[in-house]
């Protein structure tokens, strides 16, 4: 065993029993995100419900409250934040931590470049390796200025008072944090501000700022708004993370017998990829009780055990599934036959370069696997026991405890402290459901 993984939080996870009940997994991050952000922004009280009680999200919270915003927590996931204006937030000597919030970071950029004090974001040791130019680009050019250490990494020192003025932009590579930090910055900005992306991200920015009042145009691919409106504050029904539910689609799909129920799971079309993917394998999820819920489509998606089978996955879904691909190595690798991933390269700039992290894991559990510089290669087979680093990656950590059902022997996964970050309760609630995952002893 790895001096490193001693070192570090790790689990034991092994094969359990079949998937079964119902389950609520935590609420949406980037809702909640965006929820505490543009309620602090609002005039009025906003009142939050389903908020993830997450490590990330607190960060987001956390930093408004630095900047002058009251934010209550009447009961657990709950939130109720009392707005001060576009232009009450007020300026702190000290810098504003964001955690291993990227998200965070991003939006973050957007909202302080229209201040009229200065700021400095910091983050932790992963978060500080993690490219942010794709941001400060554009942002600069709306006239914002935001210096960054080499390679434009974090922190982002982000100089008050300027003047900033709306731009047509098309993004180079499709993200919804970069578009959402740009559309935040036009909040602040002279005349339109415009994005055209190359494939449609998810809309939760346009979305939420269309149900805070703000007049915007949106739809898949292109967003559009003028600066100088005002935000009123209004109610937020968080639904349950699909990135979360994400995990459990998989292993209910891939553990022989599970029938599986997750309640009010957020739909939003530009984050489903992965239900579209998992289908194509063969798949037999069913959507039930379909209706609204702030703003945000939301189900209940039923899952039952069904052989899977390679695919090549199509280019198109990939922009609606990045955050979900670590779940889908682990489909493909116990799938039958062959699964080719091409158009993910974003996955390499991660919390981790997740198609090496998830490789080298697969490699050390049987797995036939190659790398490609765009994706991998793939092909399903039987799993055996091991260790596996996951690199402090979160995503990376859940996916390999759903490997371990399946695997022939004990697997060690090191490094998951960082699950508490997007997932609190993940061990409690995937015992729930029947997986066996629990601190390594």
């Amino acid at each position: 065993m790895s001096a490193l993984i001693e070192e570090q939080a790790a689990w034991t996870a092994g094969s359990g029993s079949p998937l079964r009940g119902s389950l609520r997994v935590p609420g949406d991050k980037s809702v909640s995100h965006r929820a505490v952000m543009l309620g602090a922004l609002a005039e009025g009280v906003t009142r939050v419900t389903g908020f993830l009680e997450g490590e990330d999200t607190r960060a987001t919270a956390r930093v408004f409250e630095r900047l002058g915003v009251r934010i209550e927590t009447p009961s657990a996931s709950e939130r109720i934040v009392h707005g001060v204006g576009m232009h009450g937030l007020r300026g702190v000597a000290e810098a504003l931590d964001c955690g291993n919030a990227g998200t965070g970071m991003r939006l973050l950029a957007g909202v302080l470049a229209g201040q009229d004090f200065d700021s400095v974001l910091i983050g932790d040791a992963s978060l500080s390796k993690r490219p942010m130019r794709r941001v400060t680009e554009p942002l600069a050019a709306m006239g914002a200025q935001i210096d960054t250490e080499d390679g434009g990494l974090p922190p982002l020192r982000i100089r008050g008072g300027r003047s900033l003025q709306g731009i047509e932009y098309t993004l180079p590579v499709a993200s919804a944090q970069v578009k959402s930090a740009l559309l935040l910055a036009g909040l602040y900005a002279y005349g339109d501000t415009v994005v055209h992306e190359p494939h449609p991200t998810r809309d939760y920015t346009e979305r939420m700022l269309a149900a805070f009042g703000w007049p915007i145009e949106f739809s898949p691919g292109y967003a559009r708004l003028s600066g100088g409106h005002v935000l009123r504050a209004t109610g937020i029904a968080v639904p349950a993370d699909f990135s979360s539910a994400a995990f459990f689609l998989v292993a209910a799909s891939v553990v022989p017998g599970s029938d599986l129920r997750l309640e009010a799971v957020g739909m939003n079309p530009r984050r489903t990829g992965l239900l579209a993917a998992l289908r194509l394998m063969g798949a037999d999820i069913v959507e039930e009780n379909p209706r609204a819920e702030g703003g945000e489509p939301v189900a209940d998606l039923r899952v039952r055990y069904a052989p899977l089978h390679g695919i090549d996955v199509p280019e198109a879904l990939v922009p609606d599934m990045i955050d979900e691909f670590p779940a889908l190595f682990i489909a493909a690798a116990t799938a039958k036959g062959r699964t080719t991933i091409r158009g993910a390269a974003e996955l390499r700039v991660k919390e981790s370069d997740r198609i090496a992290t998830m490789a080298t894991g697969l490699r050390a559990l049987g797995a036939n696997i190659v790398e490609t510089p765009d994706g991998a290669i793939i092909e399903g087979g039987a799993l055996h026991g091991g260790e596996v680093d996951s690199h402090g990656d979160h995503r990376i950590a859940m996916s390999f405890a759903i490997a371990a059902q399946l695997a022939s022997g004990e697997v060690r996964i090191g490094d998951v402290a960082n699950v508490a970050t997007s997932f609190p309760g993940f061990e409690a609630l995937a015992a729930k459901a029947g997986m066996r995952v629990g601190p390594a002893e």
